[in-house]
C-alpha cells in the first residue's frame, strides 16, 4: 500500500534581495515518517522551512501541508501543523501550564479540552511537577520540552522541528529524541533540520542534504553512507607485539591495509559482512588475540564531508538569513 505524503514541497525558490536563499529545493515526507533537512551554515535549511510553515512567502514554486497549499490555503496550513523553532517561544512570565492553555485558546480550542490536554502534554513531557512554576525557572531542557508541548496542544499531524536540540546537555537530547519517537509512532509526521549529525541518524527515516539553496542529496542515512564510501573492516589486536603479525596475516586476504600502532589497530577495505566472518575465522584459528572486530560504516559526518568539501563541526550555526521586507 502507497503512503500519501504529508509534507510536498516543489521547486522552492527565496530571493532575499539580490541574494537566492533558496534554489528549487523539492521533496516530499510520507505520512508518519521523519525527513531530516541538513546542510552547512548558509544552506536555505530554515528559510526552506519558514517557507513551507507559511512564515514567509516563496518567491517561486509551492507546497502543500496535510493536502493544503501553502499559497492557496496558508489558513488551513496552519491549522494542520505544529512548529518549534531554534529557540523556545514560550511566555517566561507564565507557568507551563498558562502557556498551554493560552495557546489553546488562541487556536479556539474548547476550554474543557485545553485544561485535558494541557495536563496531558505536562506528564507525556515530565513536566507535571513543574506545570505551576514560571517558565523563567525552567531549565534549557525544560523549556524545549514546554516548546514542544506547546506546538502539540492542537493535534497537529505534522511537525516541523528547526534546530530542536539546540543548546541542549546530551542528557536532554536523548531524552527529547525518546519524545520524538513517540510521536511518530502515534503518526505523527516530522520535518527536522539538525546541525547534530548524530540526532539525524537517529531519528530520520530520510535525509535531504541542502547546499548553497539546492538539494545535493537525498536518501535514507544507510544509502547516503554507502555513496560516500564503502564499509572498513576495523580489527583491534589484545597485544602490541602481536600487531605485526596480524597485519601480515590480513594483508594475504585484502588489498591494502593500514595499521595504527599506537591504537593497535588494522583498518581495511571491508567487502561485506561475510568477508568479515571470513577473516574472523582465521583469527580464530590463530594464536592472535582481539579485542574487537568488526565493520565501520562511513558516518554522516563522513556524507557531510564527502558532499560539501568539509566537515559539519565546522558549520555550527544554521541559516540565519532575515527576510528583508
Amino acid at each position: 500500500m502507497t503512503r500519501s505524503f504529508a509534507i510536498e514541497a516543489e521547486g522552492l525558490v527565496k530571493h532575499f534581495g539580490d541574494t537566492v536563499a533558496v534554489d528549487g529545493v523539492s521533496f516530499v515526507v510520507p505520512e508518519g515518517s521523519v525527513l531530516g533537512l541538513l546542510g552547512p551554515n548558509g544552506a536555505g535549511k530554515t528559510t526552506t522551512v519558514r517557507m513551507m510553515t507559511t512564515l514567509t512567502r516563496p518567491t517561486a514554486g509551492t507546497g502543500r501541508v496535510a493536502g493544503h497549499d501553502i499559497l492557496g490555503d496558508p489558513a488551513a496550513v496552519r491549522r494542520s501543523m505544529g512548529l518549534t523553532g531554534q529557540a523556545a517561544t514560550v511566555d517566561e512570565l507564565l507557568t507551563g501550564r498558562e502557556n498551554l492553555r493560552l495557546i489553546g485558546s488562541l487556536y479556539g480550542l474548547d476550554p474543557a479540552y485545553i485544561r485535558r490536554a494541557s495536563d496531558e502534554l505536562l506528564e507525556r513531557f515530565s513536566l507535571a511537577d513543574a506545570g505551576d512554576r514560571t517558565a523563567k525557572t525552567y531549565s534549557g531542557g525544560m523549556r524545549r520540552r514546554l516548546d514542544l508541548a506547546v506546538s502539540l496542544i492542537a493535534t497537529p499531524p505534522v511537525l516541523f522541528l528547526d534546530e530542536p536540540t539546540t543548546g541542549l546537555d546530551p542528557r536532554s537530547r536523548v531524552e527529547l529524541w525518546e519524545v520524538l519517537r513517540e510521536l511518530v509512532a502515534d503518526g505523527t509526521t516530522l520535518l527536522l533540520t539538525t546541525q547534530y549529525l548524530e540526532e539525524a541518524d537517529q531519528l530520520a527515516d530520510n535525509i535531504v542534504v541542502i547546499d548553497r539553496g539546492t538539494v545535493i542529496a537525498e536518501g535514507t542515512p544507510l544509502q547516503l553512507k554507502d555513496q560516500s564510501g564503502a564499509a572498513a573492516l576495523v580489527v583491534t589486536v589484545s597485544r602490541p607485539e602481536d600487531l605485526e603479525i596480524a597485519e601480515q596475516m590480513l594483508r594475504d586476504h585484502v588489498a591494502e591495509v593500514h595499521a595504527d600502532r599506537g591504537a593497535r589497530q588494522l583498518t581495511a577495505p571491508a567487502e561485506g559482512l561475510g568477508h568479515m566472518t571470513r577473516i574472523a575465522g582465521l583469527f580464530a584459528e590463530s594464536r592472535i588475540e582481539l579485542d574487537d572486530i568488526g565493520l565501520k560504516r562511513p558516518s554522516l559526518d563522513d556524507v557531510f564531508l564527502h558532499l560539501t568539501g568539509h566537515r559539519a563541526e565546522d558549520d555550527l550555526a544554521d541559516d540565519q538569513t532575515e527576510e528583508a521586507s
